[in-house]
């Protein structure tokens, strides 16, 4: 089978596991991040035609994947529930082992600048995702155990994070400016004058 199908596919494997009711976030995850991470990529993949195109939405795809799956061992592995899907839906050995390469050079968030540009394309995608639709008010409904001081710290902790180490591309850093600055005014970063 073609890769592209293949890909199509793991997509439909991972839609279906994200709206699964024992993912935590399966009422939102696939609208506002999965599809909106895959929409930046693709337009990313425009400026950068030198990126394999399907590497990039495999990627954009099983970034999330091990969350999806088994939330609270999200951390602790090596991408190898993603890895054995993959390779039960019969992709090529060497793509997988590729791919995931790539994403645990994404789970880094350390030198993503010098990464191959698929990782730097998932990776500017995924953090420009978090700046559009609800991403960071929803975090407050899931969180609402906290305070409003550590939902504060811990969105602008995010939010930097995705800024400074998971944002590379220009193209993102320039579109995404204004919606930066704005979250993080909102996370109590205020400006020294308000009117002008």
């Amino acid at each position: 089978m073609k890769v592209k199908k293949l890909i199509l596919l793991f997509r439909s494997e991972v839609k279906k596991a994200s709206v699964n009711p024992k993912f935590i976030h399966h009422e939102w995850f696939l609208k506002y991040h999965l599809e909106i991470v895959e929409k930046i990529a693709l337009e990313l993949c425009k400026y950068y035609p030198q990126a394999n195109k399907d590497m990039v939405l495999l990627l954009v795809w099983l970034h999330d994947y091990e969350k999806i799956i088994d939330f609270k061992n999200q951390y602790n592995t090596t991408h190898s529930i993603g890895k054995k899907k993959l390779l039960e839906l019969r992709f090529n050995k060497e793509f997988v082992e590729k791919a995931i390469s790539y994403i645990n050079i994404f789970d880094k968030k350390s030198n993503i600048a010098k990464a191959p540009v698929e990782v730097q394309i998932v990776s500017s995608a995924d953090g420009a995702s978090h700046l559009i639709g609800p991403f960071y008010a929803i975090y407050w409904k899931e969180q609402s155990q906290q305070s409003c001081k550590d939902l504060v710290k811990e969105n602008r902790r995010k939010a930097l994070v995705d800024w400074n180490k998971k944002i590379v591309l220009p193209e993102v850093k320039k579109a995404f400016l204004s919606r930066h600055k704005s979250l993080l005014e909102r996370r109590g970063k205020f400006p020294k004058k308000y009117l002008s």
